[in-house]
């Protein structure tokens, strides 16, 4: 029998972040080919390979089409261990940009408590109302830590 232990043996070993962004990947690619995004479960399957590993805040947004098909991700502001500024402006400029129907927010809580906390909230409102004025709706906002928490599934959106 012939010895295939070299199958399984790397020239370059792969990093936990490279596996995750593989699977971010192979989740986009298999949304592009099948369509929309239907569930807050779908988009926070995508989002926790993006975002989970990540050790600062970083905020994100899925741009959406008027099918909710992914049009691009963007991580579009970076914090520290427990806190992103978001500014309303740069999201609307980002939406015009891509000719987004729709968005999904998120972010990450290194801490890995994904319960939103009062600034969560507070930044959700306040791009409802940007994003209102130009006719773009804010499908869910999603916060990655050890499990999800998506704002749509508990009424808050």
């Amino acid at each position: 029998m012939q010895n295939n232990s070299s199958l399984y043996e790397f020239d370059h070993p792969v990093s936990d972040e490279q596996i995750l962004e593989a699977a971010a990947y192979i989740i986009a690619q298999k949304q592009f080919r099948h369509g929309a995004l239907t569930c807050p479960k779908d988009s926070e399957e995508y989002l926790r390979h993006k975002l989970a590993l990540i050790e600062h805040e970083v905020f994100a947004v899925l741009f959406l089409d008027s099918q909710n098909r992914i049009l691009e991700y963007k991580e579009l502001f970076r914090g520290t261990i427990n806190a992103a500024s978001v500014y309303p402006r740069e999201v609307v400029k980002e939406v015009l940009a891509l000719n987004a129907a729709s968005v999904i927010l998120a972010h990450n809580h290194p801490s890995g408590i994904s319960t939103p906390s009062q600034a969560d909230k507070l930044i959700t409102t306040k791009l409802q109302q940007a994003l209102n004025l130009i006719d773009v709706s804010i499908v869910d906002h999603i916060i990655i830590g050890e499990t999800s928490y998506s704002f749509a599934e508990h009424g808050l959106i």
